[in-house]
């Protein structure tokens, strides 16, 4: 809650199920990890399945990235950078009543050429727009998995230059020295990773429910 950066936990496990990964976030809530209010993540069944079950009154931010990546397996290459580019414009707005009326402007925009990919944004309306009602210097950092791509690249890295382990206890040491060592770095960085200031707005708020269409509004109260 200042607005630092931390790792929370680390878990070998056999496969991304359901059951690891809800056995991974309660260990998290055994150990006391409270006010929870967004768990940004890609669309793995198992994970989010795991998130709804454990991280109750938390909202669910689908990463962008990820989800870009499928619309784009639907659409022809001829045609990818122009509907790249606007769903792009849905997150370059200023605030998240533009965010949301941007959105619905997309999706008319696509729904006459491209009907399956409107619909895609339409199922993933809520999860894709769940950034909205934080602070705006916060969605940059909360809208995607990025920022902890850098993080996962060096555990690939290190990995890969020992290539065979003998056993899980053996991942785990390596895994979680990598961690550490990217954690105390951040312990020691001069600037927050999420400013003060942004950080007194978030606790002064509730953003658990994005400004939405009067259909998503329909929708969440039935």
């Amino acid at each position: 809650m200042n607005g630092d950066r931390e790792v929370l936990g680390c878990a070998v496990g056999d496969s991304e199920d359901e059951a690891f990964w809800t056995t991974f976030l309660r260990s998290l809530r055994e150990r006391e990890l409270t006010g929870v209010r967004l768990v940004i993540s890609d669309h793995h069944l198992g994970l989010t399945k795991a998130i709804a079950t454990v991280m109750l009154g938390a909202a669910w931010q689908r990463c962008r990235v990820h989800f870009m990546r499928n619309i784009l397996a639907r659409v022809p290459r001829a045609n990818a950078e122009m509907v790249a580019a606007a769903i792009r414009t849905i997150f370059a707005q200023p605030d998240s009543v533009a965010v949301a009326e941007q959105f619905d402007r997309i999706v008319v925009m696509l729904e006459g050429q491209f009907p399956d990919v409107a619909s895609m944004l339409v199922d993933a309306r809520e999860d894709l727009l769940a950034f909205a009602p934080f602070p705006l210097e916060h969605w940059r950092k909360v809208w995607s998995t990025n920022p902890l791509e850098r993080l996962h690249r060096e555990v690939k890295r290190r990995c890969d230059v020992v290539g065979v382990f003998p056993n899980d206890t053996a991942i785990d040491r390596l895994v979680t020295a990598v961690i550490v060592e990217q954690h105390d770095e951040w312990a020691v960085a001069e600037r927050r990773y999420l400013s003060e200031t942004s950080m007194a707005r978030l606790r002064q708020t509730d953003p658990t429910q994005l400004p939405a269409s009067s259909r998503t509004r329909r929708r969440l109260a039935g």
